[in-house]
């Protein structure tokens, strides 16, 4: 019998025509998105691993905290017992042997507080705050890194379409010079070794096309995977219309410097850490000063074997209550002599204290290190971009004679050819310094807190 028909073959292919519809839609829609670099910065700040897990210790660092506070109040705890017993054994409750099956019941309350231990609680509290601050800087300062990534790839994307814009209107412009020759040459004012010489060109410059659309396609995959995203998730970026500015209005260095040093998330993980050393070392001084403390206890239990002298077994409740103890003992523990163990946990916190001094400066000094070289690139890029520029000029002026004497027959093809790659190159080592410089100078916008965005060097979005 045909199923054809059947009611739920059409509901499961209804379904899956919808489900298919769906996914293409949803496809469609990730291909037709246009990111701007604000969007990539956000998605990766959201789905990197690398950032993902620098969160965990943030959550880590909240627990110890948390942890260390509830330290300083008293512990309580709860026991109780149940037990059999069978042949001869003394009864904890009557305090006599006995040879029999018995059943005993214990129940017991205590609590314990610390009144003095050199003060390592209050200084593990401070330690713990200061270690959850330097990883939540920490994870910020894999952010920061991240959204500088992800920036650079973002140029490098920007670049490497103006290449392959570039490389077309080389190519379309050779390939006007094949028709044109092609023409000279069949008319006999040109030698045909003329058109193989315009024709290497044309394919020399289809090769230059292919390697930058590969060079694009390779700057699109180091940004999807950046932002976590597979190869197979096509997305296409904002193209900005950037405009330059005249020169670089650059501040000092030192005012560079000294705004850093203040909202860097690196310099604040590394300042929490030398403070957490430091609590470190007080924690382990402490261990050498008496530790002082006080418990109490709450205890009751019950027997099989203690007897009414009606000669019946003592009752649940009122052994409960008649066997109450209560105690109160204050504990006092001096250290003497430990085989030198506190003074080598005192002198190891003093290196880790020395170290994380150590790492603090380090951590200065690499920031105004990176500081001057981005400044010092910022004005080598800006005058190279200029110098680029004028090049470029002159070589545009110098290809456009060259052509119009190549088109009459007083310039041969391989003087043709030279100058119109010396007139590609120009171009795009012009197009690398235009990002170069954009660059650089997001890098120093980065040390001075603004946000890393391509708006305040745009006029509009195309």
């Amino acid at each position: 019998m045909s199923t054809h028909n059947n009611p739920t073959n059409r509901s499961i292919r209804s379904f899956l025509f919808f489900a298919s519809a769906l996914l293409l839609f949803s496809g469609s829609i990730l291909a037709q998105k246009v990111w701007t670099l604000e969007e990539c910065i956000q998605h990766a700040l959201a789905n990197n691993i690398r950032i993902k897990q620098s969160r965990l210790d943030v959550k880590t660092g909240e627990i110890n905290m948390l942890e260390s506070k509830l330290d300083m109040l008293p512990s309580v705890n709860a026991a109780a017992s149940h037990s059999y017993g069978w042949g001869r054994s003394i009864d904890l409750a009557t305090y006599k042997y006995v040879d029999q099956q018995t059943q005993q019941s214990y129940f017991n309350l205590s609590s314990d507080v610390t009144l003095f231990n050199g003060f390592q609680k209050q200084n593990a509290m401070k330690k713990s705050r200061a270690d959850y601050l330097a990883a939540k800087y920490n994870s910020d300062k894999i952010s920061n890194d991240i959204a500088i990534a992800v920036a650079g790839y973002y140029l490098q994307i920007l670049f490497s379409q103006e290449l392959v814009g570039n490389a077309n209107r080389q190519l379309e412009v050779t390939q006007q010079q094949v028709d044109r020759t092609r023409k000279l040459v069949d008319a006999g004012t040109l030698a045909k070794g003329s058109l193989l010489e315009i024709q290497a060109q044309l394919a020399n410059e289809e090769v230059s096309v292919v390697q930058a659309r590969n060079q694009l396609n390779l700057a699109y995959l180091d940004l999807l995977q950046l932002l976590e995203l597979t190869s197979d998730n096509e997305i296409s970026i904002q193209v900005p219309n950037l405009k330059l500015p005249d020169a670089p209005s650059l501040l000092p260095i030192q005012s560079i410097y000294n705004t850093a040093l203040g909202i860097m998330p690196e310099i604040k993980s590394a300042e929490y850490y030398s403070i957490s050393s430091t609590k470190a070392l007080a924690i382990a001084r402490g261990s050498r000063s008496p530790n002082l403390g006080l418990q109490g206890a709450f205890g009751t239990n019950y027997s099989d074997q203690i007897i009414t002298q009606q000669g019946e077994v003592k009752s649940f409740d009122d052994q409960l209550k008649d066997n109450r103890n209560t105690t109160l003992s204050i504990r006092l523990n001096i250290p003497i002599f430990n085989g030198y163990q506190i003074s080598s946990y005192i002198n190891r916190s003093k290196l880790n204290l020395m170290n994380a001094n150590y790492n603090l400066d380090l951590a200065r000094n690499t920031l105004r290190k990176n500081i001057e070289s981005a400044y010092s690139d910022a004005v080598a890029a800006y005058a190279s971009f200029t110098a680029r520029q004028k090049s470029l000029s002159s070589l545009r002026e110098a290809f456009k004679y060259t052509e119009e004497k190549f088109n009459v027959g007083m310039v041969n093809a391989i003087d043709y050819n030279v100058a119109k790659n010396q007139l590609s190159r120009a171009e795009s080592d012009l197009l690398s310094g235009k990002y170069d410089y954009i660059f650089k100078l997001k890098i120093l916008d980065f040390y001075l807190g603004r946000t890393i965005t391509l708006q305040d060097i745009s006029d509009n979005q195309e």
